[in-house]
């Protein structure tokens, strides 16, 4: 998805496109949703042990985060530094950069907790927290990622709770088959 905004673009239009853009064919409940901000979360089990997972997870994510939510698509790659004040940044080759995220914990392989805003949400005043939770289960490891963002933008924030849940999912989605294939 090109993040990019025609300048000529209304407001509406411009959160009716997030909307679109956002879609997924089947979203999970939205945990908790209001004027001022909403929680989704989405969680996922593995068959790899929980290092593997927190490897693939911050080492792999421009394998597995879909080129089509981020601001360049195939042009960039994703990197995760897993430390706290580290990035999840986008980079162009050309010199292009977008810091999606911020690190601000770290307790490997179990918790990553990254603050900021994704994508249209960062041009709307927003803040947000995502973290990832790995906890072993059985013979892998359980993943939870939970999305928290709050803010004030005109018209709530409740209706597009379902279009970031659904993006939170297929992020989740792929990171599981990324961990799942031979």
């Amino acid at each position: 998805m090109d993040f990019r905004i025609n300048a000529g673009l209304t407001k509406a239009a411009v959160l009716l496109a997030v909307l679109l853009a956002w879609a997924a064919p089947a979203a999970a409940a939205v945990k908790e949703a209001g004027p001022a901000g909403f929680t989704v979360e989405h969680s996922r089990t593995v068959a790899v042990a929980p290092d593997v997972a927190w490897q693939g997870l911050v080492g792999g994510v421009d394998r597995w985060w879909s080129k089509d939510h981020n601001w360049w698509g195939s042009e960039s790659t994703l990197s995760i530094e897993p430390r706290a004040g580290g990035c999840f940044c986008e980079r162009t080759g050309d010199g292009r950069e977008a810091m999606h995220l911020q690190v601000g914990f770290v307790d490997a392989p179990r918790t990553l907790r990254m603050v900021g805003a994704l994508g249209p949400l960062q041009g709307m005043g927003l803040h947000g927290v995502m973290e990832w939770h790995l906890a072993p289960e059985d013979q892998g490891t359980r993943i939870t990622v939970i999305y928290r963002a709050g803010g004030y933008t005109p018209g709530g924030l409740e209706a597009i709770a379902p279009a970031v849940d659904g993006v939170i999912g297929l992020q989740l989605g792929r990171l599981a088959d990324y961990l799942s294939a031979p």
